[in-house]
């Protein structure tokens, strides 16, 4: 029998408004599998994340925003009487997952994801999809949980799933479950995320484009967009902010706009300032959904500085690269697959590469105007999340008919 209406559940660590990669993705499948007919219930802590797992020596973390009352778009936020950081315990989740025909985790999910395994050995008829974000990374005690966790857990809990989806194999096979991924490829699907091309598309005239205030819109404009609170440490701010240094010593003109916000934030500013990028570097803080897409269409660069293995795809290249803007990323298993396609790579960490790929790609000899339509024509036959959502569906009606 082919069924063409499911009830499927995602559980997922974060969710909008918090500014992070997981919880958008989740809310993009929940939202397309709805409009082809599907009823989706996203399940998330009921709570906005206010403090970070903290080394000793690190800052305090500041809250980043009140509790979220209202239930947004498709959540489900569930009472987490334990929660710290991104990491949540969720202890009511297996009673919820009972009525569902498809439970899909989006892993990692300290506190939860093991509730989940537990509810599907008691459920081996109901299938199981997980999504393998990333590998979690972290320094000191933190780093050593981690480690401790993806060597013990994360195979209990990988192993139960009928099928794993991963953004690309490339990451698959470097990551902390790579060895998983080489003794059980059949259950490893590779289906990268995607993004929404009707919301991100390139300004149809220069005269669209708007600049905040103490932008110059004639010098041309670096764009990292990306969370600066301590879990999102890998996103590699200070490389990019070492290579403007660079940029300036050697009178590139450039001008840098960070969108995002966090408890790092300050540091970063203050970086800046001791560099002397004062007048060529903006902080936008927290930007809207409504305003993010014209931030990507004023740059002529999209720069995606990670600097581990915490960061393996990169969300924000793909809402520059349907802008029509280009990009420069780490060369990073996974975010290269993207990267390649929008633009240009760099070796992690090395600033002086990076500003030698941005003065590149200024020289007058760069035919800018083809990369931008290239970009866009790359996300529209690629990654809109119409066709890989579709994708997405098929895994999930091959498992359940």
């Amino acid at each position: 029998m082919y069924i063409l209406y499911m009830k499927i559940a995602h559980i997922v660590c974060t969710y909008p408004p918090y500014f992070g990669g997981m919880g958008n993705v989740a809310f993009q499948m929940a939202s397309e599998l709805s409009k082809l007919g599907h009823e989706v219930v996203v399940f998330t802590p009921d709570y906005y994340e206010k403090e970070e797992i903290k080394e000793s020596d690190e800052p305090e973390a500041e809250e980043h925003t009140q509790k979220v009352e209202a239930q947004i778009d498709f959540a489900k936020r569930l009472p987490t009487p334990v929660a710290y950081g991104n990491a949540g315990y969720m202890p009511q989740i297996g009673k919820e997952l009972d009525e569902f025909d498809l439970v899909h985790l989006h892993y990692p999910f300290f506190g939860t994801a093991n509730l989940v395994r537990r509810w599907k050995l008691k459920n081996p008829h109901k299938p199981f999809v997980v999504t393998y974000h990333m590998d979690t990374r972290g320094s000191g005690w933190k780093g050593l949980i981690f480690k401790l966790y993806a060597k013990y857990w994360m195979p209990k809990i990988l192993g139960v799933a009928d099928k794993i989806i991963v953004s690309s194999f490339d990451y698959a096979s470097v990551s902390d479950a790579g060895h998983l991924f080489q003794t059980h490829k059949e259950k490893w699907i590779e289906l990268p995320f995607g993004v929404d091309i009707e919301r991100f598309v390139p300004a149809s005239n220069p005269d669209e484009v708007i600049y905040p205030s103490g932008l110059d819109p004639y010098v041309p404009i670096l764009l990292f967009v990306g969370g600066m609170d301590v879990a999102h440490y890998f996103k590699g701010i200070p490389v990019l902010l070492d290579a403007l240094r660079i940029l300036k010593e050697n009178n590139t003109p450039v001008q840098g706009v960070f969108v995002g916000d966090g408890e790092m934030r300050e540091g970063f500013e203050m970086r800046a300032r001791s560099y002397g990028l004062s007048k060529l570097v903006t902080f936008a803080g927290h930007v809207s959904d409504e305003d993010l897409p014209m931030y990507y269409r004023m740059a002529d660069l999209c720069v995606l500085p990670s600097i581990n293995q915490g960061e393996a795809f990169g969300m924000v290249l793909l809402e520059a690269m349907a802008s029509g803007t280009p990009v420069i990323a780490s060369d990073l298993p996974g975010v290269r697959t993207v990267a390649i396609d929008g633009g240009m790579v760099f070796e992690p960490g090395n600033v002086n590469a990076l500003a030698q790929t941005i003065a590149g790609y200024f020289d007058p000899e760069t035919e800018i105007d083809a990369w931008r339509e290239k970009v866009r024509k790359v996300a529209e036959e690629k990654y809109s999340w119409e066709s890989i959502v579709r994708s997405l569906e098929q895994v999930y009606l091959d498992l359940i008919k």
